[in-house]
């Protein structure tokens, strides 16, 4: 069981605009709508609020309009904040582009959730009945992979470690992944990044390879429209299926996967039936525009049929 999801990712702005298609090298598009507004751990926090488990941000965050902003929206989600604004830095923020086809692509301007620091990060007090995320932002950052690699040292055994490595997992070095991949419980990636770190291409044999490397518990697999794959140490690879949907915007679909198969963790489900209930979050997600479009408990629970 999980009382309580403890954070350390990093909550960034998007700049969310809905385009066409990309622009060519030099050119130039119109977006058709747009918006601003929290991101990136965000997104994962919300969806696992949304199903009722606690949840707290031990990220960092800035002084300035975007640290405004992340912690407002905090707030108002039901969020607790456990470090202090960074002084003389503001959060950073991404333009994400969603294309006709749902995709999206992102570039990022780094700020305070880049530079956490140890100390602040042993000010946390981190329980067995939590559970602990880990971002391969964060792990990417040079300030933020030593306090983090620091500070996972020091969790109670007992506490649950979920790690997303994202898209950048080849920029994090391997001295730094391979304490991280012998702590962490749950591995939960997309099927780019399995075949990044594994050479495999075959979604089954990447989440199996992955849950080899694994220190504890498994990894899952996202295959976007095909579901995901379920992968536990010694035991065959298992294809959890996917939900049909018609989606406009993938932004955040990831997101409210993992969040979502944590808090089915915190209520006890096994792993086979919490990634069932997360891909039926991420079906919802991807139905709706936006990157916090976590599905509550019981939009769930009606796809579900409970």
């Amino acid at each position: 069981m999980i009382d309580r999801l403890v954070h350390a990712g990093n909550v960034v702005i998007d700049l969310v605009m809905e385009i066409p298609a990309l622009p060519r090298p030099g050119g130039d598009v119109l977006a058709t709508s747009s918006q601003v507004t929290p991101g990136g751990g965000y997104n994962v926090m919300v969806a696992s609020v949304r199903q009722g488990l606690e949840v707290a941000y031990a990220g960092g965050h800035g002084s300035g309009p975007f640290g405004d902003l992340a912690r407002t929206r905090l707030a108002e989600a039901g969020i607790a904040v456990l470090q202090e604004p960074t002084p003389g830095a503001d959060t950073g923020f991404d333009v994400a582009f969603v294309d006709d086809s749902g995709e999206r692509t992102f570039a990022t301007s780094v700020g305070a959730e880049a530079a956490l620091t140890y100390e602040q990060l042993a000010g946390v007090r981190v329980r067995g009945a939590d559970a602990v995320y880990l971002s391969g932002y964060g792990l990417a950052y040079p300030a933020n992979r030593t306090a983090l690699t620091r500070w996972l040292a020091t969790l109670p055994g007992d506490a649950t470690v979920i790690v997303d490595p994202g898209p950048l997992v080849a920029d994090i070095p391997a001295d730094v992944l391979r304490p991280v991949l012998d702590r962490t419980d749950w591995w939960s990636c997309n099927h780019d990044e399995a075949t990044a770190m594994t050479g495999r291409a075959d979604p089954e044999q990447a989440a199996a390879e992955l849950a080899r490397r694994t220190g504890r518990s498994g990894v899952v697999v996202r295959v976007g429209p095909r579901g995901c794959v379920l992968a536990r140490r010694g035991a065959p690879a298992v294809r959890v299926p996917a939900f049909e949907v018609r989606a406009v915007d993938s932004n955040g679909a990831g997101d409210a996967h993992v969040g979502v198969f944590v808090a089915a963790l915190g209520d006890g489900l096994p792993p086979e039936a919490a990634a069932r209930r997360a891909n039926a979050a991420a079906a919802i997600a991807v139905t709706r525009r936006g990157p916090a479009t976590a599905p509550t408990r019981e939009e769930v629970d009606r796809l579900l049929g409970l």
